[in-house]
Order: structure tokens, then sequence, then C-alpha cells
């Protein structure tokens, strides 16, 4: 099973939180989201899609296939283009989503845009998602270096994500789970202001979930905290460790 912990921060320049997560541990569900859009369309892009993926996840029959996930995230996808199309306020959001389902001895992994999962498992950090961006799908295939990529004008810029268009390309993932084993799932919030190694050191020491968590996000406001900043952390545990209600958890 996995125990969980979320936190979300506006960070320390934007007015507004588009961030949403999920914790959902009766369906072994865990996300995190990124809105974007005018006014109000990104918190509501985050939240309807974060949503419908739990929706659809309760629904299944069968949690046992990785398509699962990838079927909840198009469905996500439908429905956030339709309260766009049927509402003008809402015009031109969208939102990214990574989503972790938990079977038992596997987690299947889905994710569109660059919201990011990460593993920590004995003394490593791995980056299990690849970012749907510019800088991921083009300019590193251009051959321009980490240094210039990190400052480009287009650093910012998603290559696809969740509202944007009825043609999803969806990243899935399937990780063998081992008793230990810590995940992270973040806004770019988070990964684009404190470095792997600063999310490894933390992992590293002994703190338990939650303080992680503040750790990290207190880390990207000392880095400035340019945007909303949200974290989900997951560790592999057997029943008698698990202290957490199964209860649904959202913001």
């Amino acid at each position: 099973m996995l125990e969980a912990f979320g936190l979300s921060d506006p960070g320390c320049v934007r007015p507004n939180n588009e961030d949403y997560y999920l914790l959902a541990p009766s369906l072994g569900l865990f996300l995190v989201a990124d809105g974007m859009g005018g006014a109000q369309a990104g918190e509501h892009a985050s939240q309807l899609a974060a949503q419908t993926v739990g929706e659809v996840v309760w629904r299944s029959s069968d949690l046992t296939t990785p398509e699962i996930l990838v079927s909840a995230l198009e469905e996500a996808n439908r429905r956030v283009l339709n309260a766009a199309s049927a509402d003008t306020n809402l015009e031109g959001m969208g939102t990214t989503l990574t989503a972790v389902l938990d079977t038992g001895s596997q987690a299947y992994i889905a994710s569109v845009g660059d919201s990011r999962a990460y593993i920590y498992h004995e003394g490593q950090l791995l980056i299990i998602t690849e970012d749907q961006t510019w800088v991921q799908e083009v300019g590193k295939k251009l051959g321009i270096e980490e240094a210039q990529l990190k400052t480009h004008p287009m650093r910012h810029v998603l290559t696809m994500a969740i509202g944007v268009s009825d043609q999803l390309r969806i990243n899935s993932y399937v990780v063998q789970l081992s008793e230990g084993m810590q995940f992270l799932l973040c806004s770019d919030g988070l990964h684009g202001v404190v470095g792997d190694d600063g999310i490894a050191e933390i992992f590293a020491n002994e703190d338990n979930l939650e303080l992680k968590g503040r750790n990290l996000i207190e880390r990207a406001r000392a880095a400035g905290g340019p945007d909303n900043i949200t974290a989900v952390l997951l560790r592999v545990v057997n029943d008698a460790e698990l202290q957490q209600e199964p209860v649904e958890q959202t913001h």
C-alpha cells in the first residue's frame, strides 16, 4: 500500500493557485495537475481534470491494466475541451496532469505536460516521466546546450496539455513496487526551481512524508517561488505500517 501526503502553495509571486492535487487512498489513486488559462480558467481546468480521473477510476471494474489511467486522462481531456467550448470565460484553459495508480505489486503512472513523477529508492532519485515541453522535445534534439536551455525564451512552453487538443498524447509507465520506495509527484513550480540534488537531499533523510513535503515547498519558496508549488509524496509500506485513514483528500 501507499502512504501519502500532499501539499500545495501559491508561491511567492502568483496571486492565486491553479494547481490541484488529489489523494484517494481507497482507490490507490494520487495525482497532481497544474492548470493554465486566464482569470479562473486554470483553476477550473486542473480541478475538473483531476476529479474526472478520480471518477473514471472509481467507476472502473478493472484496475489491473495501465489502460485505465490512459482512458481516465482521455475522458478528462474531453470534459475540459467541452467546458471551454461552452463558456467563453474558460476559453483556452488547459492543465498538466500526472497520476499514479497503486495496484498492489505495481504502480501505473500516466502523464500529460510537465508535472513530474520521481522515484527515490536505495539512495537514488530517478525521474520517471518525460516532460512534454519545447525544451525536452525540440531544444535538446537541436543540440542546444543545457545552460542555454535553462534561460531560453521557450523553456516554459508546453507541447501537450489536457484541454488543448482532441489529439492527446499520453505518456504511460509501469513501476514494480518495493517496500520503502518513495514517490514524488510535483508541478513545475517545484521541480523548475529546486534541482534534483535538492530533492534527493530531502528524500534521503529520515523525516516523515509530511515534513519532507513541507521542506520541499519551503525550499521552492526560498528560491523565489515564481509559480504555484504542489507536491504529493508517497511511500510503499506494509499494511501494519499504514497509519492514515483511507479518506479522499483534495486541494
